[in-house]
């Protein structure tokens, strides 16, 4: 079982996406058994807030479904409870550092490593993007699961 968290600011529009991307790519493949995949907030802004409207309609467009989510804060704990931590961008990798300790240090990756790049995926709160976000964010997906799938260690 692998156990992914994707990680934005305030875990209403990039990390929720990529969540509900993930278990819709996974959930095509068969593999949903083998995969728990949740994301999280680096701040406090949005606790308890849903997924951001634009976000939800960019999902419902592409045809990503998605369930009722709340916003949620990563926590220290959690270190102990996933085997990947998913960052969409170097201030989230930061936080996320600063939050996880070193235990959570050698889990720790940028989405978009996993599509051949190093770059940030664009915060489409501030861009109004969520089209580029959404593809930036698929790119990265298949790329994990890609990963995952020829046998890096993790499925």
């Amino acid at each position: 079982m692998t156990r992914i968290m994707f990680i934005c600011h305030g875990n209403i529009c990039r990390s929720p996406m990529a969540e509900f991307i993930m278990k819709e790519l996974v959930r095509r493949k068969g593999l949903e058994g083998e995969f728990v995949i949740d994301s999280c907030a680096v701040s406090t802004e949005e606790i308890g807030n849903g997924i951001y409207p634009p976000a939800k309609s960019e999902l419902t467009r592409r045809g990503i479904p998605f369930a009722r989510h709340t916003a949620v804060q990563l926590t220290r704990a959690d270190s102990e409870r996933y085997d990947m931590f998913i960052v969409m961008d170097t201030s989230n990798l930061r936080r996320a550092r600063g939050i996880l300790g070193t235990s959570g240090e050698d889990k720790l990756y940028k989405l978009m490593h996993f599509a051949g790049s190093e770059r940030d995926v664009t915060d489409p709160w501030y861009s109004r993007r969520f089209d580029t976000a959404f593809d930036d964010i698929m790119l990265g997906c298949e790329g994990l699961l890609g990963e995952l799938m020829q046998g890096s260690g993790q499925i």
